[in-house]
Order: C-alpha cells, then sequence, then structure tokens
C-alpha cells in the first residue's frame, strides 16, 4: 500500500513520493488490513506502533481516522485518512461514522472503476480468444427468436453482412439429418439450464460436408422464464476430417496389433525351434547322405515327410529346408501333433470364431493362416486324429479351409513338412492312418538316422554340447575322461541326440572340476545292440521311457523329473505311458 492522492490546503502537506505504508506505518497498515477503522492521537498510539508514531510527526500529523476502503468479501482496496495537523482533535462517534459514508462513497466508486476496467479487458481478451480460435459469436433472444452474430459467426453460416437472422433461417442452415438434434439440444439447455454442446452439419456445396461446434449458456429473466442464449460457435470439419482418418488408421492398426499377435502367439513358442543349434552338426555318412537330400528339395515346393526315431533332430531339418527356400523371409510355423489335446487340434491348425465353442472368448487365427506364404511343420504327425486327417488332405490338395464355426472358406498357400516317429504304414494297414493323406505327406521322404548309425558325430556333438552349457552354466570344462568318452560311444542312445544334449547339460552340473565326467546313474553300463534284433520303434520308446522312469523314480514332472530327461510335456508323457501301457513294477 502505498500514498496515491492528497487532499490539503496549498500550505501542505506534499504526497510523498513511493512511501510503502507497511515500512512506515506498519502498526496503522495491520489495521487495515485487518478491516479494522481508526481514530485515534498519537499519544493513544501503543508502543508497538513506536515507528508509525516517528512518521507522522515527521509529517506533522496529531490525530487522524483511518478507514479502510472494502465491501462486503472483497478484498481491502485501500484505505482513506482524515488528519489534523500540529494539533490534537478529538473525534465523535458521530463524525466517524459520517467520515464512513464519504469512505463508502470513494469504495463504489472504485469497485465501479475496477468492474468496468475488468469488463473492457475481458472483452478484449473475449474478442482476441475468438478472432485466433476462428470462433464466432452470437446471442439468441428467446423471445424474439432472432440472433445477432459477429461478422465471423455470419461468414461460418454463410449469412449476409446485414442479414436478419431468425430462427427459420438458422434451422434452413442446418443439414436435415442433423436438425432434430439441435433443436432437441436447444431445448435440453433451456429446460434443464445447463450448457449447449451441440455438433452439427450445415448445408454447403464442398465435396466434404461443413461440421460445426456450438456452445451457448442460457440466462433467464428473474421471473425465471428464459430470456436468451449467448454462445459462441467454430468450424470443426478440418478436426472431423482428421478424426475420421485417425479412426481408420486406428482400425487398420488394431487389425495388424491382432494379426502380430496371433502370430506371435504361435511363433513365440517356436522360436528357440526356429533358431536350431548353431549349426547343424554331423559328418557321418547316413547324416550327410540326409542332408544331400534336403537341400535337393529345399529349393521346391514339394511336401516332404521326415521319418526318424525321436530325438533325430527332425524338427532342425525341417528348420533348415526352409532357410534354403525361397520362402526363407515367410513364417515357418511348428505345430506338434502329439502335445495337443484332441479337441483343440482343429482350432489351433484352422482357426475358431468367437463363440464356436465354450471358452471360445475371442477369434483366433489358425496356424495355417498364419503360415501363409511360408511353412508349416507338422510334427508327429501320426499323432493327428483321424477325423482332422481329412480336413488335412484338403488342405494339402486344394489349399483351403473353414474357421471352426465358420463357413467362410479361407484360401492359404503353405508348403507342409511333416515328421513322424511312427510306422505310418502299419497305421495305415489298421486303420488309424489314412492311405490318401500318407501318399500327399510322403512326396518327398528323408530318414534321419537315428544316433547309434552314425557313432562318428558323437563326439562332435558331444563337443558343441560341452561349449554351449559351459558357457550358459557358466564352468569351464576343458577336458573329457576316457573312460566316459567310450561310455558315450557304446551307449546306444534310444534318445538320440536329445538325449546326448541333456546328458552333457547334466554331466556339467554335477562335475566336480574342470573335467568332465558322467556318472554311472547318468549312463549305466549298456550293451552294443547293433547285433541284436531291430525292435519296432513303439517297442524302442517303451523301452527308454520305462529305462528314464526308472532312473527319476517314477518321478514324472518337476526338476529331476521324467519329462524335464525326455524334453516333452508331463501331459504327453502320461499320455504315452497309458498309450504305451507301461506299468510301474510293484
Amino acid at each position: 500500500m502505498t500514498v496515491t492522492h492528497v487532499y490539503s490546503p496549498p500550505s501542505g502537506p506534499k504526497r510523498p513520493a513511493d512511501i510503502d505504508a507497511s515500512k512506515t506505518f506498519p502498526w496503522i497498515t495491520s489495521k487495515i488490513l485487518s478491516g479494522e477503522t481508526l481514530a485515534f492521537s498519537n499519544k493513544d498510539l501503543p508502543e508497538e506502533a513506536i515507528l508509525d508514531k516517528e512518521t507522522r510527526l515527521f509529517f506533522g500529523a496529531e490525530s487522524s481516522v483511518v478507514i479502510p476502503l472494502m465491501a462486503g468479501g472483497e478484498p481491502i482496496l485501500g484505505a482513506l485518512s482524515f488528519d489534523r495537523f500540529h494539533e490534537e482533535r478529538t473525534w465523535s462517534r458521530e463524525e466517524v461514522r459520517r467520515l464512513k459514508l464519504v469512505a463508502e462513497l470513494f469504495t463504489n466508486a472504485l469497485l465501479r472503476k475496477r468492474s468496468e476496467n475488468r469488463l473492457i479487458e475481458s472483452e478484449a481478451r473475449l474478442a482476441l480468444a475468438a478472432e485466433s480460435a476462428e470462433a464466432g459469436l452470437w446471442e439468441l433472444d428467446f423471445e424474439t427468436g432472432v440472433f445477432w452474430a459477429t461478422q465471423k459467426a455470419r461468414k461460418l453460416f454463410g449469412y449476409g453482412s446485414d442479414e436478419a437472422i431468425s430462427m427459420s433461417r438458422f434451422e434452413q442452415s442446418v443439414h436435415p439429418e442433423d436438425l432434430a438434434g439441435v433443436r432437441q439440444a436447444l431445448a435440453k439447455a433451456f429446460n434443464k439450464r445447463e450448457q449447449l454442446i451441440v455438433e452439427y452439419r450445415i448445408q454447403s456445396d464442398t465435396e466434404f460436408p461443413t461440421w460445426i461446434y456450438s456452445r451457448g449458456r442460457p440466462y433467464f429473466h428473474t421471473n425465471g422464464n428464459p430470456a436468451r442464449m449467448l454462445g459462441i460457435s467454430i468450424d470443426v470439419s478440418e478436426s472431423k476430417q482428421l478424426n475420421q482418418q485417425l479412426k481408420r488408421n486406428l482400425d487398420e492398426i488394431e487389425r495388424l496389433k491382432l494379426q502380430l499377435e496371433q502370430e506371435n502367439y504361435f511363433l513365440r513358442a517356436d522360436l528357440t525351434t526356429e533358431q536350431g543349434y548353431d549349426h547343424i552338426i554331423g559328418q557321418s555318412k547316413p547324416f550327410k547322405a540326409a542332408l544331400a537330400s534336403a537341400s535337393k528339395v529345399a529349393p521346391t515346393s514339394a511336401t516332404v515327410l521326415l521319418l526318424g526315431e525321436t530325438g533325430t533332430g527332425k524338427g532342425v531339418i525341417a528348420n533348415a529346408i526352409h532357410k534354403m527356400s525361397d520362402r526363407s523371409n515367410q513364417p515357418f510355423v511348428t505345430v506338434n501333433c502329439a502335445a495337443l489335446p484332441d479337441n483343440l487340434v482343429e482350432s489351433e491348425l484352422f482357426g475358431r470364431k468367437k463363440g464356436s465353442y465354450t471358452g471360445a472368448h475371442a477369434s483366433q487365427a489358425g496356424r495355417f493362416e498364419v503360415a501363409n506364404k511360408g511353412t508349416i511343420f507338422l510334427d508327429e504327425i501320426g499323432e493327428m486324429p483321424l477325423e482332422l486327417q481329412t480336413k488335412l488332405l484338403r488342405v494339402l490338395q486344394d489349399g483351403e479351409f473353414e474357421m471352426l464355426g465358420s463357413t467362410k472358406t479361407i484360401k492359404v498357400d503353405v508348403r507342409v513338412i511333416a515328421a513322424t516317429s511312427r510306422n505310418l504304414k502299419e497305421d495305415m494297414r489298421i486303420g488309424r492312418f489314412r492311405e490318401d493323406l500318407y501318399y500327399r505327406l510322403n512326396v518327398f521322404p528323408i530318414t534321419i538316422p537315428p544316433l547309434r548309425q552314425r557313432r562318428d558325430d558323437i563326439p562332435l556333438l558331444a563337443q558343441h554340447f560341452i561349449e554351449t552349457y559351459s558357457r550358459k552354466i557358466r564352468k569351464e570344462i576343458n577336458s573329457i575322461s576316457k573312460r566316459s568318452w567310450e561310455k558315450m560311444l557304446n551307449y546306444s542312445w534310444p534318445g538320440n541326440v536329445r538325449e546326448l544334449e541333456h546328458l552333457i547339460e547334466r554331466s556339467i552340473i554335477l562335475s566336480p572340476g574342470n573335467s568332465l565326467v558322467i556318472g554311472e546313474q547318468l549312463l549305466p553300463e549298456q550293451p552294443d545292440s547293433s547285433n541284436h534284433p531291430i525292435k519296432s520303434l513303439n517297442s524302442l520308446e517303451r523301452d527308454h521311457i520305462r529305462g528314464v522312469l526308472s532312473m527319476t523314480n517314477w518321478k514324472i514332472e518337476g526338476p529331476g523329473g521324467a519329462a524335464l530327461i525326455l524334453d516333452i510335456h508331463p501331459s504327453t508323457l502320461r499320455y504315452r505311458i497309458k498309450k504305451l501301457k507301461i506299468e510301474r513294477p510293484s
């Protein structure tokens, strides 16, 4: 607070320049700010007003009435002071009351001036904001139904500068399909005393419709009847176009997102398989012959049937064929037919529509659709249910199928590589596998030799696994005992390369030092069976599973369980135990 005006005789006092009341009259200022009226002489001032008293003596003021300028809950506007100089004076209550009336006049004048300034500033800001926002201002007289509008508003709606704008003229401007909505919004704003917010199209000659966004506030007479509405209108056509384009883009993004999610759903589990080993390892003649066959068929689109025991690396060969084909940049999708429950095989292979069966809460593309233009690897094809073999035969013949729960035919271009460890000819004989499907799959058969027929590759594979798992487990292995080499070379390896891999991993974990030691419990003595009668695949699988179960004390799942050693799902192992009629000894 500072002194702004002083009215006094010509002899003085003069108005002090740049005086700060809070510093020169601190006690009086605090009283003013608290809204208290003061009537006092210097001798009446308390001790804490010593600075105020010194300043007053300096200017010659002896007695004063100080009245805060305030109205209602408004902040203090200032103060009006009546001073007696050079001699004291006693102020009566009536004099103070009358001086307060004078102060009220000053207060009202200051408030009015402040309101006028605020109104001018507000109108200037409103005009600037409306101009900056390309907005048109308007006012509707409720009783006459006539609009007042700025030039910008007239331009938005296509009205002339001097044209009278009635309600009927305005409604003629609104698009017929949106007129009912505009009428309803206006009526609701007046009836419920709430803001008008409405978007609508107006008649225009442009290719894209002109969209207007209008916002208004209703005002009422003292008797409660509607008086007028003051509002603003903006052309939002460009925003509408951008929103529509954005919606189209978002729809496309959502479609691609769903497609990617579906592809990831299948490809995520296949990532390890797709990478395979760092490289295919093998120099034995039987294995080189299989690789040579794979190299010859890879550039073609012929269907390939990979035959061989469990764990021989059929998935690695299938991936190599895909990588060497002209489809190498397209998806490589793996389906383990033995790991899928019978009631889900069709939905996984060919997809499903939402609600096609209980639990189908969303549509999902099948693996054949995901593999379009690429390759699908059907591992353990011999485990596919007989009723689905017909549908698979149709895909191989015609390249088309229907989703589960849909009648729409989907056409795909997919190369099929199938693999099995079963004797499909025997399955055909007993009616377990369709003969026509077998010949469709058996276009180019490749037999992957078991590890016991490629013993020359055992040292190479073992060294590769030692290097791989030493890095993974962070344990340095720089040698292997001669006894361990002999045991590996003489073992028949019913689990083939996969069994060798897991044996090396377990041995690295259990070896006490830097030398790999294969314990008796990991690889028991086993005579070479090369001269023994050849067993069927089922017999070999039964013996191998029984041997692993015996080694784990019939523990199926969890750490050290048979499922982990055999690298199959526990439910799949239980299924194989039941199917092969393996019983735990009493």
